[in-house]
């Protein structure tokens, strides 16, 4: 990709993870055995789920629309970090006929025998093979990555954090250069590289190009292959072998939320590495003002430690922190419990 001084000034970060984008990218990862010390625990947790919701026969016919490697419908990933998955499906929903055709041929073009029944269908724009589709993607994201949101939206707002810091430090440049922290990524002037499957340059004609972080995309970033729909770079965000924890996660966010109310249990997820007050502010997209008060509400009840670090100050969750968001705080009464007894009463001010 070549930015100019212009195309470097449109460049623009997603607020999030794309919900249609994990939900194909986990496709992929289910069918495949990349990474598996990182994704291999989620593939066990999800098939087990899928077969106990008697899903697997539906999300079998929906791989056949998205195979693991080579080519995938652009249709199928609309978004650039702003829908929900609601308005997302319901775009794939609303593909004209003549476009489904033109990218399901070219799927089929790349595959070995016969056409699968779900690709004909799909193609056909039947209402109800719409209605079987929209409906899958929305039933497959509630079993493989509806769960694990909370870990995919702190990644996507540590990331989201980092590049903010870059911007408001150095400009639209240091924004771009941001991106060399990306194994294999590397900057030459307005010039930036990236490792990608197959040879090929984006080609942003002037138009504002979006990067969207993606937990479920490993190794080498992905671009829609139409170069006429709106351009994205989806990049990988990396995470550590490890990360899945014991339970589905989320089981015990409700009792958090509770606690310390949603804006600031996100905050103590955000926090798993140290943070200044600007770029929580960026990744939770709150208002500086609030995101300081958030802050310090977390640090008078020892969730949050503050320090100062050269002209920056910043947010690290303490231990006692991440008991809460583990579960493992003790129940008030119990033995060594005080601590916890006066977090939680500063808490509830």
């Amino acid at each position: 990709m070549d930015f100019d001084e212009g195309a470097l000034t449109r460049m623009g970060v997603a607020r999030g993870a794309d919900p249609l984008w994990e939900t194909v990218l986990s496709l992929h990862l289910l069918q495949n055995d990349q990474e598996p010390l990182t994704y291999d625990p989620w593939r066990r947790e999800v098939r087990g789920a899928l077969h106990r919701g008697g899903l697997a026969d539906d999300v079998r016919a929906l791989m056949r629309l998205c195979p693991p490697t080579g080519y995938f419908p652009d249709f199928l990933t609309p978004g650039r970090g702003d829908l929900d998955l609601a308005e997302g499906v319901d775009r794939v929903r609303s593909t004209p006929r003549s476009r489904l055709v033109a990218e399901l041929t070219r799927l089929c073009a790349d595959l070995r025998g016969p056409v699968p029944r779900s690709v004909r269908w799909v193609a056909s724009g039947d209402a109800t093979a719409l209605r079987w589709l929209g409906g899958t993607l929305h039933r497959y994201h509630a079993v493989a990555v509806a769960p694990y949101l909370p870990v995919i939206r702190a990644r996507a707002g540590e990331d989201r954090a980092r590049r903010a810091e870059a911007a408001l430090s150095g400009g639209a440049e240091a924004l771009l250069a941001s991106y060399t922290d990306l194994p294999g990524w590397r900057r030459d002037g307005t010039l930036l590289a990236a490792p990608y499957p197959e040879p090929r340059s984006l080609r942003l004609g002037g138009r504002p190009l979006t990067l969207v972080p993606a937990f479920f995309c490993v190794r080498t970033p992905l671009a829609l292959v139409d170069e006429s729909l709106p351009p994205v770079l989806v990049h990988p965000l990396r995470p550590e072998p490890g990360w899945l924890p014991c339970r589905r996660a989320g089981a015990a966010r409700p009792s958090v939320d509770r606690l310390t109310g949603p804006s600031r249990a996100r905050m103590l997820e955000s926090l798993e590495t140290p943070m200044t007050t600007t770029s929580l502010a960026a990744a939770l997209c709150l208002a500086p003002s609030t995101a300081s008060r958030h802050a310090a509400v977390l640090r008078e009840a020892g969730l949050v430690a503050t320090r100062r670090e050269g002209n920056r100050v910043l947010h690290r969750r303490t231990a006692l922190g991440s008991a809460l968001l583990d579960g493992a705080v003790q129940q008030v009464g119990t033995p060594g419990s005080q601590e916890s007894a006066t977090s939680m009463k500063m808490l509830e001010t």
